[in-house]
This record gives structure tokens, C-alpha cells and sequence, in this order.
């Protein structure tokens, strides 16, 4: 299965905190995140969250999908208004090499 197949679908599963990765509908991979405290600061709407872990199941590993679940995580943080802090080394090393995020993380 390739990491560009429209089964591939990331949600956002607000009741536990994480992005969640589905392929055919079978849970293979999350981001979890956490809100970091104090992050509606007076004068500012942004909500700050951290990017704690990246994880995709065994059997789908080495086929992009963390870059896929990435991806579309920090797009829906940039959509929704976030600031994202990569406590995550992967989130950390995807955000390096995509200086196109830039605008949505926030330094450690």
C-alpha cells in the first residue's frame, strides 16, 4: 500500500488527544498532543499544543506514513489556528525538512 492511496485518511480524535492515521478504516498510526498550559495568552487566539509522539504500527512501517500523519496533522493545526511545539524528534526532523511549516511551530 503506498503512503499516497486515498485510503490513507488522518482524523482528529479530540476525545483522547491524538491524530489518528487509518488505512481501509484499521488504525495504524497516531500523533499524540497535549496543550500546553497557558497557551491562551492574553491578546492571542492561538492554542499551543505539543506534538508529543509519532507512531505507526509495525507492519506499515518504511512506506512514509509517519510523514503522511505529519503532514496532515500540521495542516489541521494550521487550520484550526494552533501553534504546534515538536516535542517529537520525528515531528522535529519532518519540520527541518519542511521549512513550509514553519509559520505553525512554535520553539521548544
Amino acid at each position: 500500500m503506498l503512503a499516497s492511496s486515498p485510503s490513507a485518511e488522518v482524523s482528529i480524535n479530540t476525545g483522547q488527544n491524538r491524530f489518528e492515521l487509518r488505512l481501509n478504516g484499521d488504525l495504524v498510526g497516531i500523533i499524540g498532543y497535549y496543550e500546553v498550559d497557558g497557551s491562551f495568552k492574553r491578546g492571542s487566539r492561538a492554542r499551543v499544543v505539543s506534538f508529543m509522539h509519532t507512531v505507526v504500527t509495525e507492519d506499515f512501517g518504511h512506506q512514509g506514513l509517519a510523514a503522511v500523519l505529519v503532514r496532515r496533522a500540521l495542516d489541521s493545526a494550521r487550520s484550526y489556528g494552533w501553534k504546534v511545539k515538536p516535542v517529537c524528534t520525528y515531528v522535529q526532523r519532518f519540520v527541518v525538512a519542511n521549512p513550509d511549516y514553519s509559520d505553525v511551530v512554535v520553539p521548544l
